[in-house]
């Protein structure tokens, strides 16, 4: 029997639910952002919370056949390690059962960014350990509650940001110094919650799961040795380190030996090494959108590699850039796919991709978006070249936020979507959804099952 393709969007629930304060939902760290000039609060943002059932229709209507959508901790958990909040897990449930009545499977993140501000404020995110156990319990109802019908599984968004200095805004980290222990105690803290999920999970259903990287190609800025050797290790520190972990069991050796050479305190046990080398991954996920490349001439000796990009990001004068100076590299891409599955042997699943640009609808006519339907074209095609001439196994090709939802930053002027969401950051306007000329592209590809891509 030929398996199944799938083709689908992704999305946060920060992003696209609204519904900040209903339905018993404690505050997350979101929750309690001010607008800014170019910042919309999280508070409305698609309100998917009361209309969900419109963006699936238009879903079906693409042809789409799986949606990636993440549970809101602070909505079904009393700040983070309470009480199960019953109204907001019956509204994943009603969610999860409209979304299979559609026809569309369910892709479930646990994770992605938005800390209960509770365990924020007193624990400081995951550098402790008390969040890791409380992220698990979390994690573990709600795959006793859904995995039945759930059948694919992420647990982090992009787990190797938590890699990066970016950890410190995304892991719940609310005041310190931001050390170099702490940065890899948030990485030891995450990388055991995935684990120790991924063990409940297969040891309680048939449900399948993987870890999740935002893998951003990395190229030397020149042919000098020193820019090469820094383009590897960055690969190694930020990338392998953690695909090592997913598929073999075990952190890079290369990154554990820096640890142990640089007196680096992670907080891992004997029995954590246990609980990774035992976990097991169903497949590779990953988001990319675009390349860069690293120059060493300004890195400081002393730096740890983790921030290596700080100081030797460079532009790749070789490819075009987004409005949001992102570059597009659809052969990137395909060496990304070729990366995971031929070092790991596991199946890989791109789960974001996509172009933000700066767009207005003027009320009447619709988009011509010629500049996505390129983008998508060409990483589609890159992805073909990757199943067809290179021998990569691919589970499906999930696109960002086809409907237009705030950017990670909270920014709507900075869209992805093949549907025209009409609010502002600071207008909600009256929220129609309007497809693009790319809408109609996607569809055709869809139907076609990647075939036409014309």
């Amino acid at each position: 029997m030929e398996k199944k393709f799938f083709w689908g969007n992704s999305v946060s629930s920060m992003q696209t639910e609204g519904g900040w304060n209903e339905g018993g939902k404690s505050l997350s760290v979101y929750d309690i952002v001010e607008p800014g000039e170019n910042r919309s609060d999280w508070h409305f943002a698609n309100d998917n919370y009361h209309h969900y059932k419109e963006d699936f229709a238009l879903m079906k209507d693409l042809g789409m056949n799986m949606y990636r959508f993440q549970i809101s901790w602070s909505r079904v958990v009393r700040d983070g390690d309470g009480e199960f909040n019953e109204e907001g897990i019956a509204y994943y449930d009603r969610f999860i059962d409209d979304l299979i009545a559609m026809g569309i499977e369910p892709m479930i993140c646990l994770y992605h960014f938005d800390m209960p501000l509770k365990l924020a404020r007193e624990y400081n995110g995951f550098v402790s350990r008390c969040v890791q156990d409380a992220f698990v319990r979390y994690g573990e109802k709600m795959i006793d509650l859904f995995a039945h019908k759930v059948k694919y599984w992420i647990t982090f968004n992009e787990q190797n940001l938590y890699s990066q200095p970016l950890a410190f805004r995304i892991a719940g980290y609310t005041h310190g110094e931001k050390t170099t222990d702490e940065l890899y105690q948030i990485i030891a803290n995450v990388m055991l919650s995935h684990a120790r999920i991924c063990n409940y999970l297969h040891e309680h259903s048939d449900a399948k799961i993987g870890g999740m990287l935002a893998y951003s190609e990395i190229y030397p800025a020149s042919c000098r040795p020193e820019d090469i050797l820094a383009a590897r290790k960055w690969d190694e520190f930020i990338n392998y380190n953690l695909l090592d972990a997913f598929a073999k069991g075990r952190f890079s050796h290369e990154v554990m030996h820096y640890v142990k050479t640089h007196g680096i305190e992670t907080g891992l046990t004997e029995e954590d090494l246990k609980i990774l080398a035992e976990h097991k991954e169903d497949y590779l996920c990953f988001s990319y959108y675009a390349s860069s490349t690293i120059s060493a001439e300004n890195i400081p000796a002393d730096a740890p590699v983790n921030y290596w990009l700080e100081y030797g990001g460079r532009t790749n004068p070789y490819i075009p850039s987004t409005d949001w100076n992102w570059q597009i590299d659809p052969l990137g891409f395909r060496d990304v796919l070729n990366k995971l599955y031929q070092r790991y042997q596991l199946p890989v699943f791109p789960i974001e991709n996509g172009i933000g640009v700066n767009e207005e609808w003027d009320g009447v006519n619709e988009i011509q978006d010629d500049y996505r339907i390129d983008y998508h074209r060409r990483h589609i095609q890159a992805m073909y070249d990757a199943i067809e001439k290179d021998g990569v196994e691919v589970l499906g090709y999930l696109g960002w936020g086809l409907i237009d939802i705030l950017s990670s930053q909270g920014d709507m002027r900075k869209r992805y979507g093949v549907v025209y969401v009409n609010r502002t950051n600071h207008d909600l306007r009256d929220m129609k959804r309007v497809p693009k000329k790319s809408y109609h592209w996607l569809k055709k590809v869809i139907a076609s099952d990647g075939k036409d891509l014309g």
